[in-house]
């Protein structure tokens, strides 16, 4: 049991990891710093927007639209931060 709570912390960590790349890209592409045309950078794009969309979409139709402003990651962010802290919670308690 403790084997499976960690795997799923390692794996909240590489979500983690990837959402803040995902918001840093989207800034360096709208003040571009990046280019999307370029195909690295479009390939890491596309990429991780395909594998974030499904944390993404829920999020999106519950929050009410604010002008632009994407708060989803933000909000799954910090859904992951508070599964994380249960599964702490429960990984101290089993040991």
């Amino acid at each position: 049991m403790v084997s499976i709570l960690q795997i799923l912390l390692m794996v909240i960590g590489v979500l983690r990891m990837f959402i803040i790349a995902h918001f840093i890209m989207s800034w360096l592409i709208q003040f571009q710093v990046l280019n999307i045309r370029q195909q690295f950078v479009a390939q890491i794009w596309y990429g991780l927007s395909r594998l974030l969309e499904p944390i993404y979409g829920p999020i999106r139709r519950i929050l009410p639209q604010m002008g632009g402003i994407d708060l989803s990651p933000l909000v799954a962010l910090l859904g992951l931060e508070a599964v994380r802290i249960v599964l702490t919670n429960q990984l101290y308690a089993i040991s």
